[in-house]
């Protein structure tokens, strides 16, 4: 029998999957909550509680449409950080390695890269370049040699290919 705090604990860490926040949100102390989640995922009884809750738990929302609606909003609006969580969102619901199955050959590749730069921006893709191993990159705005991506180069540029089929309702959380 699990007391009130552990019962929180399991339910917060349902919908977080981080035994941290989860123990935060259970009431125990900021300071201790690492140590406490890590604790009462030890336990027979919460890990249990928590597959129990797992089970219960479906919705009808399209998950990976509304992550992939925020991402697409997010590119669009220049928001690089909401972009690349939203990106990052996506690949733990679909699974680190659902792009296995791909075929990339290399001109599509280089249009999933470069949209990928497109998203990060110019600064970023600078900043990104002066820090690699293979190049003495500096940046120099007045150096003609210099291209930059405009909107016009990049009209061909699509995103990533993604095949696997998607769901219109979830069940459980993974």
């Amino acid at each position: 029998m699990l007391n009130e705090k552990q019962e929180k604990f399991c339910q917060s860490y349902v919908l977080h999957r981080n035994a941290t926040e989860a123990a935060k949100a259970a009431g125990y102390a900021s300071s201790s909550a690492a140590n406490q989640g890590y604790r009462l995922l030890q336990l027979d009884e919460v890990t249990e509680r928590i597959e129990n809750l797992e089970q219960e738990l479906e919705t009808n929302v399209d998950v990976i449409a509304e992550i992939e609606k925020q991402y697409e909003y997010a590119k669009i609006n220049g928001h690089t950080n909401s972009a690349i969580k939203a990106l990052e969102l996506l690949s733990r619901v679909r699974g680190a390695n659902s792009d296995i199955n791909i075929n990339m050959d290399e001109d599509t590749l280089e249009s999933a890269i470069v949209g990928c730069l497109n998203v990060l921006g110019e600064d970023k893709v600078y900043s990104l370049l002066s820090k690699c191993d293979f190049t003495d990159f500096e940046e120099d705005e007045e150096d003609p040699s210099t291209e930059s991506i405009t909107e016009s180069d990049s009209e061909g540029i699509v995103d990533p290919p993604y095949t696997e089929d998607t769901n219109s309702s979830v069940t459980g959380l993974e």
